[in-house]
Parts: structure tokens; sequence; C-alpha cells
């Protein structure tokens, strides 16, 4: 298993280097002079130019990469020229709101989408199987800024159950920062108000990002369980007289999820990078609608801290997520040794 680990955290900084290059190059190649956007129509052409000669963009682009090296060796992302503070210090501003977002989101996932995913295989081609399918097939073709509007109509405007925007009501002071995660912050400090107005916020944004999760892990959860009763070992249990409970949750559960556990990890990964939609409906303060805003300003530094931001995040969950499927299948590790 340590061989395993050392070789997927290798593979994962090879790729994250890789990220680094890409985005570099292709930040520089959009259409735009960052010194003349950030400085605006009235700047003089020596102003532009003193700035240009201060992000480096005066060299070669060789040069620009060495220069951005060095200053991630030393923790420093530059300055962003839309907020005009360090991307480092955006980043740490920003991530913890998104990741809060991002980390109910996979909560959600698991908790509705993989039952969902058994009862329909338990159930299959009866009642339970045909509604789960339908809800699962809605939650992965329709787009998420769709089911955010929806959520938002329904239970901000129509009911007025939930609240619309934010992270926290108004009349609510933010609890001291201790990892940035306000439902979290509010429990470590004992301020249980804030906890719970920072988990009412969170329903709507994070079903709303969850939603097509939920719905591939309730499709893979059941084509797996069904896959997994017509194997020998499953008809024999049944020969013995084990009831289908002790048949779904001692043999079929454990292998169907190896491949659902690859899709959620995908598809929790990946919802990092997605959560800008959800973040513009709710108006959710997070680093994925920071890094759209940076794109559309041509915020380079900006641009690159964003993207390795989400691609470590990426590599971090895929790489836990193959731990957890070697675990459950031993092949999987022994192989690896073995390659």
């Amino acid at each position: 298993m340590v061989k395993f680990l050392f070789k997927r955290l290798g593979s994962s900084i090879l790729v994250l280097f890789g990220v680094s290059i890409l985005i570099f190059a292709l930040a520089r190649v959009i259409p735009g002079d960052p010194a003349r956007i950030a400085l605006g129509p009235t700047a003089s052409a020596e102003q532009i130019a003193a700035l240009r000669q201060d992000l480096h963009l005066d060299q070669p682009l060789i040069g620009q990469y060495a220069y951005f090296l060095e200053g991630v060796a030393h923790g420093d992302l530059g300055l962003s020229l839309y907020s005009q503070r360090p991307v480092v210090t955006d980043i740490r501003k920003l991530f913890p709101a998104t990741l809060e977002l991002v980390l109910w989101s996979g909560v959600l996932m698991v908790l509705i989408g993989l039952p969902l995913g058994i009862v329909a295989a338990r159930y299959r081609d009866r009642a339970p199987d045909q509604i789960t399918r339908i809800v699962a097939l809605l939650g992965v073709v329709t787009p998420t800024f769709v089911w955010a509007i929806v959520l938002m109509l329904i239970f901000a405007y129509w009911w007025g159950v939930m609240p619309v925007a934010g992270r926290l009501s108004d009349a609510i002071t933010p609890p001291r920062t201790i990892t940035g995660l306000y439902v979290l912050d509010g429990l470590l400090t004992g301020n249980l108000a804030v906890a719970k107005d920072a988990a009412v916020h969170l329903i709507l944004p994070s079903l709303a990002l969850a939603l097509s999760g939920i719905g591939q892990a309730a499709r893979m959860m059941r084509t797996s369980m069904v896959e997994t009763y017509s194997k020998p070992y499953t008809e024999l249990a049944r020969a013995y007289g084990l009831s289908e409970r002790q048949i779904n949750f001692k043999y079929a559960l454990r292998p169907a999820m190896i491949p659902t556990l690859t899709v959620l990890g995908l598809d929790f990964a990946s919802s990092l990078g997605g959560a800008f939609l959800v973040e513009t409906v709710f108006g959710w303060p997070g680093i994925a609608q920071y890094g759209v805003k940076a794109v559309l300003a041509k915020d380079l530094n900006a641009i690159v801290g964003t993207v390795l931001v989400i691609a470590a995040f990426f590599l971090l969950v895929n790489t836990l997520v193959d731990l957890l499927v070697a675990f459950l299948n031993p092949r999987t590790r022994l192989q690896e040794a073995g390659a």
C-alpha cells in the first residue's frame, strides 16, 4: 500500500507540473494586454511599460515561467491585477468557501446517490427502480445552473423557507476563523447559531451542485449491484438460504462500491471547478467565481493560481479514491506492486 501511495503521489506531482506549464502558456496567448486591461485606456505608454516590466511580461516565455517557479518555491503566486492583493491571500480567503460548498455536495452525493442505487437494484424493473432511474437521469442531464435557479425559485421565492444568497444572514457575525469553514468554525467556537445559519445557507447551493453526482452515483450503483447479483457467489449465498438483506450488504455491496466510488470521486473532484455557476447564482464568495473574473480581466497570476489549486484538489481526491479502491480491492494494489 505504501508503494502504491508513493506511485500515485509521484504521478500526481508530474501531472501538476504539466498543468502549470500548460495553463501558464495558455494564459499568455489569450488576446489582450494584461497591463493595458489593468491600467485602463487612459494609462500612458510609460505606465504600461513599467507594469509589464514588473510582471516580467517583457521577458521571453521561458524566462517568465522561471520567475513563476521561483515565486512558487517561496510560496508566492504574484499579485492579482483584479483584486490588487497577492493571489495567495485571495486563495486563502476564498478557497474555504468553495471547499465547504463542495464538501457538503460530496456528502449529499454519498447519502442520497448510493441508497438510491441500492434501492433501484433491489427492486429492479419495479416502481422504485423506474422512479429512481428517472430522478437519476434528470440529475445528470440537467445543467447545474438550471437546478440552482429552480431550487431558488421553489424554496427561496415561492415558499420562502430558505435563504437566497451568501454564506450567512446579514444579522449574523462570521465566526472566528479556524478552518474557514463556517459550520465547522461555529461548532469549534461553540457558536451554534452561526453553525446553524451557515448550514441552512449551504443546503440549496450544495444540493444544486450535487444533483448531477447523485444521478451518476445512483445509476452506477444500480448497474454494479445488478451485475453483482448475477455472480456465482451471490447465487450460492441465495441457495444457502441467506436473506436478500444479507446478500445485499455482505456480498453485493462491497464489489459494487468499487466502480461507483471511482465515478463518485471524479464527480466530487470536478465539482470544485464547476462550482462557479452555483456560486454566481447564489452569490457565493468562492474561488471558482474568482477564477472566472480573473479570466475576464486577463489576470494572469490569478488565472494560474486558481487553476493550480483546482488541479491540486482534483489530484488529491483522485489519489484518495485510488487508495480507497485499493483497500476494497486488494488486487489493484498487488497489480501495481508487481508492475
